[in-house]
């Protein structure tokens, strides 16, 4: 059975995520960078959705979106952010709370590059989150951008990644009797502390 304690956990939660995220990746969890993404609407009505996980690094988690999107739009005008990983095959939860700041343009360029062709043109052909009239909509823009840009795609302004630069992450473990452990780090603009949490 698997356990969760302070000294397992170390000092750096974003060290011990990457060593969690590299376990689920070895083990039988589908779609390990999948992660819930609540964000706040003007009026404070929380939102969320998956996105994937496209990098982690000592700064913090990236994904990337179109920033016209409702999401992209609650994050401009409020970037507090909270985030789940639920890897169910290992009893394994993250939760991440912070602020999203988008990332450097050619960042975003050098992922951009990096993708299919297809999601490529689809980025240029679907307003994202915004009412459309059929799917003839979507067909019609994909087909104009194809031809327009053949196979050389560049990214479009309004599309691009964000970081989330967390300061609460909390992991959780399950284990019998509903007994779990739960090891919260807490940022406080300088290091990192922990403490357990009850289940």
């Amino acid at each position: 059975m698997a356990v969760l304690n302070e000294a397992e956990a170390g000092d750096d939660p974003l060290v011990f995520f990457r060593r969690w995220f590299l376990e689920a990746g070895i083990s039988s969890v589908d779609e390990i960078n999948a992660m819930t993404l609540a964000t706040v609407d003007g009026t404070g009505q929380p939102h969320a959705r998956i996105v994937l996980l496209k990098g982690i690094d000592e700064n913090g988690f990236t994904f990337f979106t179109n920033y016209n999107s409702a999401k992209g739009q609650e994050l401009e005008s409020d970037p507090l952010v909270a985030a789940v990983f639920f890897w169910k095959e290992l009893e394994r939860q993250v939760r991440i709370e912070g602020f999203a700041e988008k990332v450097d343009r050619a960042e975003s360029d050098e992922y951009f590059a990096s993708r299919p062709l297809g999601s490529r043109l689809g980025a240029w052909s679907s307003p994202q989150s915004q009412v459309i009239p059929s799917r003839e909509l979507l067909e019609s823009n994909y087909k104009l951008y194809e031809t327009q840009y053949n196979d050389n795609v560049p990214r479009p302004p309004h599309w691009g990644g964000y970081r989330i630069k967390p300061h609460r992450i909390e992991f959780w473990q399950g284990r019998s009797n509903r007994m779990h452990d739960r090891i919260l780090f807490i940022y406080d603009g300088g290091q990192w502390s922990k403490c357990r949490l009850a289940p």
